[in-house]
């Protein structure tokens, strides 16, 4: 950014006589030969790259990514350099500066709609970026930026030991920008790399490795875009001890959360696709932030648990070992029942199922001595909790009393017996 201030005047009305000069026409041929070109090396890269993951290279379409603007901008720059050597191509005064305003609004644009793809500032930042480009393009043409510049470096003031103008805070902003766009590249490269066919546990180590690459490299790009500035980093020594200070007593649990967050997916004792328990409510684990981990119901609700609480509390994980679960019924039936019938039934209810595993088998036990009857324990096995479990229970139950129906087996009402004082007979309740 600082070497703007070598940048001569541009006069527009110069410019404009100039560009009704027959080498002009030269200049405007070239830079069309140069768009074909840009054009077919594109649609070669897609066609030698189809199906991999690069897009804000290639994008969506032909000419949406970052690969059709930089090669645009290339093959101008050539072939200003070869028309320049015999006679001046003023033209490429406008086209030039129009290329790199191409290139960086694609650059910003995919690069922030694949780091943040679902954040709602997306858009604004994308207009944004538009409108600074657009609009330097134009002041540059017409003459205006370099004495903008100019006069924006006049204000100044010394801050320490070193000397801050306006013109030096707009050039770190948009080098910080520029750095951190190009670190959420690189880190969306690698993140993609990464994630890629990685499933169970080595998506939850694969994904603390990306978010750690990521967290690395926006913290480095934010010290050079500072130092680009002229900020000398000694003195963020004091902010970086005020922040630890507020860490340690006001930020704590956020901290907390952070840290939690990393051992949950560094130690791979939680992983996206696990089923899980926690505070009473169950779920499948659809997601692991830095922060937070979202817990995703069947029954389509989601619950957001900070990380540190799955740290210092009790988890159940029903798929860290192993799948399969075992489920629990009681039935209870009048005294006068047959015991192997009542079994048999209750055994065969159970098979009748799917879901229901062979091995363990399902049983059947007469488990207690009831006030009002025989009380009998069925319990079965499935390897799929994750696709319900109360459905599965309610159907075996429907069918465990049709069958008892069926055979005339009595379910026993509760019954209770009041002696009356005096010469009464007792009364059945």
């Amino acid at each position: 950014m600082a070497g703007m201030s070598s940048m001569a005047v541009v006069d527009p009305m110069g410019l404009l006589i100039a560009l009704a000069r027959p080498e002009s026409l030269m200049a405007l041929g070239a830079f069309a030969a140069c768009l074909v070109l840009a054009w077919l090396m594109t649609w070669g890269v897609r066609r030698v790259f189809n199906g991999q993951d690069m897009a804000i290279l290639l994008g969506r379409q032909l000419v949406d990514g970052v690969l059709f603007p930089v090669l645009l901008l290339g093959l101008t720059f050539v072939a200003r350099t070869l028309l320049t050597q015999q006679q001046p191509a003023p033209l490429f005064v406008i086209l030039l500066p129009v290329c790199i305003s191409l290139a960086v609004i694609r650059l910003g644009v995919k690069v922030l709609q694949v780091a943040f793809s679902n954040a709602p500032f997306v858009r604004v930042m994308e207009r944004t970026i538009s409108w600074l480009a657009w609009g330097a393009v134009v002041l540059w043409v017409t003459g205006i930026l370099p004495l903008v510049l100019n006069e924006l470096d006049q204000i100044s003031w010394k801050v320490g030991g070193s000397v801050l103008s306006v013109r030096t805070l707009i050039e770190g902003a948009l080098t910080a920008g520029v750095v951190l766009i190009v670190a959420l590249w690189v880190s969306a490269a690698i993140e993609a790399r990464l994630l890629k066919s990685a499933t169970g546990s080595d998506l939850s180590l694969r994904k603390v490795i990306s978010n750690t690459v990521r967290a690395l490299l926006m913290f480095v790009g934010l010290l050079l875009a500072l130092s680009s500035v002229g900020i000398d980093l000694t003195a963020l020594s004091v902010l970086g001890g005020a922040v630890g200070v507020g860490i340690g007593f006001g930020l704590q649990k956020l901290a907390s959360n952070y840290v939690s967050g990393f051992v949950i997916l560094a130690e791979r004792s939680m992983r996206i696709g696990d089923m899980v328990l926690v505070d009473g409510f169950e779920g499948r684990i659809a997601d692991i932030k830095a922060r937070y981990t979202v817990i995703r119901a069947l029954n389509g609700r989601e619950s957001i648990v900070p990380n540190e609480f799955l740290i210092i509390n009790r988890v159940e994980n029903f798929t860290l070992m192993d799948p399969k679960l075992s489920q629990t019924t009681l039935v209870s039936v009048a005294y006068d029942s047959n015991v192997e019938l009542v079994r048999r039934l209750l055994i065969e209810a159970c098979e009748s199922q799917e879901r229901v595993l062979k091995d363990p088998a399902p049983n059947a036990f007469l488990s207690q001595f009831g006030a009002d009857g025989l009380e009998f324990t069925v319990s079965y096995w499935i390897a799929d909790p994750e696709n319900g479990q109360l459905a599965l229970r309610s159907t075996i139950n429907m069918l465990i009393l049709a069958a008892l129906r069926e055979h005339k087996i009595e379910i026993p009402y509760p019954q209770r017996v009041m002696h009356m004082a005096g010469n009464a007979k007792p009364a059945e309740v």
